[in-house]
């Protein structure tokens, strides 16, 4: 990359990426194919650097920084349980992206929905590795952002014969089956002894403990949780995790932050880590999957993923541009779109060429 300048002989001011431009620039699969290309480019996702988290007066500060080739980023979050009855949200962040050899500030972007693309991405990327082809019957557990985030991905990943939505607030649940029917899929309200008959089954709550009796999935079936993000919760039982292979993003933090693994290897249910499969080891093919018990994908989300799609939501808004220019890539002004609108842009081809599944 260059170091370019502006009119004044200052370097351009960073690119703001707001959510709705988020929303518009990239699409899961894109995302999927990013990580992808990331993995398969050899980053080792053990190496990762943690969260860092502070306590504050109203809640939590995080932040979770990450570096692959020129880029360099971090998501800075704050997370205020107070705003839950204010008009402010309850997680409220920023993306911050930097790169070149000067690792000059390239873009600032909109870290909730940032969060809600990589989250669900993870997810579908998860799920494409593990499942057989065909039709799929999905079941979410959750009605929040993420269970239709990844009611979302899922649709355009899969051909979802019908997707069942379990939660225990039946009017938001009732909600989601409206909103998944008006993007023309089949939907219902159903219990925990849905995921009898599911091929997918997505799990999005905050649940301290197991959602279902995991002796009733069926062998064929793949599980995503994302709920659990510490030692003490779970959404997963022992019966499940015992009978499953077990992927995760990497064995080392699903050791320090998945409670279903983590209680699940206390309890014996998972023998230790080296059961354990990672992403990496599905994109590079090192391991194989067993056709005959259940696979389990357990997510926390880590920063290389947030990096992986925050650069290609950049180069996506920065392709076939403008005047300004950032590292010898033609900078286009990218409009501030509202939620829920949506921006032109030109067609991109992502860096490992991939423009399909």
């Amino acid at each position: 990359m260059d170091s370019p300048t502006g009119p004044s002989g200052q370097p351009p001011a960073p690119l703001f990426i707001d959510g709705g431009t988020v929303a518009a620039a990239l699409t899961v699969r894109e995302a999927v194919a990013a990580m992808e290309s990331v993995l398969a480019f050899g980053f080792d996702p053990e190496m990762g650097a943690p969260r860092t988290r502070v306590e504050t007066a109203a809640g939590t500060f995080m932040q979770m920084p990450a570096s692959n080739g020129q880029y360099v980023g971090t998501k800075l979050l704050t997370i205020t349980p107070g705003n839950a009855t204010s008009e402010s949200p309850v997680i409220q962040g920023l993306y911050v992206l930097f790169g070149g050899h000067d690792q000059r500030p390239l873009a600032v972007l909109d870290g909730v929905a940032l969060t809600e693309l990589r989250t669900s991405s993870v997810s579908a990327m998860g799920a494409m590795l593990l499942a057989g082809p065909g039709p799929k019957r999905l079941v979410v557990f959750g009605t929040g952002v993420q269970a239709w985030a990844h009611i979302v991905a899922f649709a355009e990943l899969f051909e979802l014969a019908c997707v069942d939505i379990v939660g225990r607030n039946v009017e938001a649940a009732e909600r989601l089956v409206k909103k998944a029917e008006a993007i023309g899929l089949a939907a219902a309200l159903a219990g925990p002894e849905a995921v009898r008959e599911a091929d997918l089954i997505v799990c999005a709550t905050a649940s301290p403990t197991a959602l279902f009796d995991g002796a009733m999935v069926k062998a064929s079936a793949v599980v995503v949780a994302i709920g659990a993000h510490d030692r003490e919760h779970r959404e997963l039982d022992d019966s499940l995790l015992a009978r499953a292979t077990v992927c995760v993003e990497s064995k080392e933090s699903a050791a320090r932050e998945a409670g279903d693994v983590i209680q699940a290897m206390e309890s014996g249910a998972i023998a230790g880590p080296a059961q354990l499969i990672t992403l990496a080891d599905l994109v590079l093919k090192r391991r194989e999957v067993a056709a005959d018990r259940p696979a389990v994908f357990k997510t926390t989300g880590m920063p290389w993923e947030d990096l992986a799609v925050a650069t290609a939501l950049f180069e996506a808004c920065t392709a076939g541009g403008s005047d300004h220019r950032h590292g010898g890539l033609e900078m286009q002004t990218v409009p501030r779109t509202g939620p829920g609108r949506s921006i032109d842009r030109p067609g991109t081809t992502l860096r490992n060429g991939r423009t399909d599944d």
